[in-house]
């Protein structure tokens, strides 16, 4: 077994924050297997690699002994968490709930330990709650410290209303780690009210308070925003490998380490190696292959992941357009030539290659051959197509 640093070194990777460090040494003195609780809520059926951020974080715990449990916030779900929004959130149906939980079920095991991995669901238990039983967890948390959280504290100072459900929100969270009896519990930077929440009440319920490790939010393929399916900058982990492939190296350079540090399972030894390499001349667009490889490997094998390359950017035999047409999102202050806009897509290997293609005639923006002249406005999505195969939807974004 890793000495007690070593495996706090590997925990605090790319985490945001820990609370609290001292605590989460005495446990991991003990020897014995945590059990680490990360909460989902099926709002939605794919997963995208920002989701993942966690995940790995998870995986790391497992790589140590350690147990997840893989908590699918059905009862939570149907609620509404009001993290992060300005409006009340619409519940979904109990329907909607299961059926997006069934589909997480089978995308995490591609990155978790089934053998050390118990998937629960908190209607489990907050379903026996009475109303009584509500009323007294209600009673143990005040409205002052309820307001003290961001997103509350600027609605009702802004006059937008908030719904007493919303309030019950954090604490049934809360409450799950103490029907859980959790060790530790993991979440993003948006879920810190919720996962500290969990800590309250265990001190309340006289349970030892469980550690905190908040991930932080990973950037789009933008480099801007929070990665997210309706800004169209994400990777989905159940896209085509092609797809991830030429969206991956679509990404502008300075986000490769970020990305390393927060998708990879490599060593920091191995990514330090990664950054000198660079450093001394390596094509950034190589690094990025290396990325691409590893992370389409681990969602689809390594045949997948061997011919990705292959299959990026390739237009079907009749055609039309593909199912898995990759869409772009391109992070600039200002309009650019389509020339610079085919080279950060990766739709060509280097700034000449775009350059030969223009010269040739090959270059397509909705269907129409364009010339080196050729601008992209920001806020507008174009179809390109360079040479015969090679396409995406790209939009600039500041």
């Amino acid at each position: 077994m890793k000495a007690v640093e070593e495996q706090l070194a590997l925990l605090k990777r790319g985490a945001e924050n820990l609370w609290v460090e001292s605590e989460l040494v005495e446990k991991l003195k003990t020897g014995r297997q945590l059990r680490v609780k990360a909460g989902f809520d099926p709002t939605a059926p794919d997963l995208h690699l920002g989701h993942t951020v966690v995940l790995n974080k998870l995986r790391q715990f497992q790589e140590l002994g350690h147990k997840v449990l893989f908590l699918i916030g059905d009862f939570t779900g149907s609620i509404g968490d009001p993290s992060g929004k300005s409006a009340t959130r619409p519940p979904l149906t109990r329907e909607q709930v299961l059926a997006n939980a069934e589909t997480y079920k089978e995308q995490v095991f591609k990155i978790l330990k089934p053998e050390l991995t118990e998937v629960v669901f908190n209607s489990t238990w907050l379903d026996k709650l009475s109303p009584a039983d509500f009323i007294r967890l209600a009673s143990r948390y005040t409205v002052a410290r309820m307001l003290e959280r961001d997103d509350f504290q600027k609605r009702y100072t802004s006059h937008q209303p908030i719904a007493i459900h919303e309030f019950l929100y954090p604490l049934v969270q809360g409450y799950d780690s103490v029907a859980l009896q959790a060790d530790v519990e993991l979440g993003g930077t948006d879920q810190t009210f919720n996962v500290l929440m969990g800590r309250e009440l265990q001190r309340s319920y006289e349970q030892e308070p469980q550690c905190v490790i908040t991930m932080p939010l990973l950037e789009g393929l933008d480099g801007v925003n929070k990665m997210s399916k309706s800004l169209g900058n994400y990777v989905g982990i159940s896209e085509a490998p092609g797809v991830m492939y030429q969206k991956l190296l679509s990404m502008p350079d300075e986000l490769i380490w970020r990305y390393f540090e927060l998708l990879s399972f490599r060593s920091l030894e191995e990514i330090e190696k990664l950054k000198q390499e660079m450093q001394a001349g390596r094509n950034p667009r190589d690094i990025k292959i290396e990325l691409a490889h590893e992370l389409i490997t681990r969602f689809h094998g390594e045949e997948a992941a061997a011919n990705a390359h292959k299959s990026a950017g390739n237009r079907m035999a009749d055609g039309e357009l593909p199912e898995d047409l990759p869409e772009i999102t391109l992070a600039t202050n200002e309009a650019l030539p389509i020339s610079a806009v085919l080279n950060k897509a990766a739709l060509v290997k280097n700034s000449a290659a775009a350059r030969d293609l223009l010269n040739a005639g090959s270059v397509k923006v909705d269907g129409q051959v364009v010339t080196r002249d050729f601008i992209c406005q920001l806020d507008t999505p174009y179809l390109c197509q360079a040479g015969k195969k090679a396409f995406a939807r790209i939009i600039l974004k500041k």
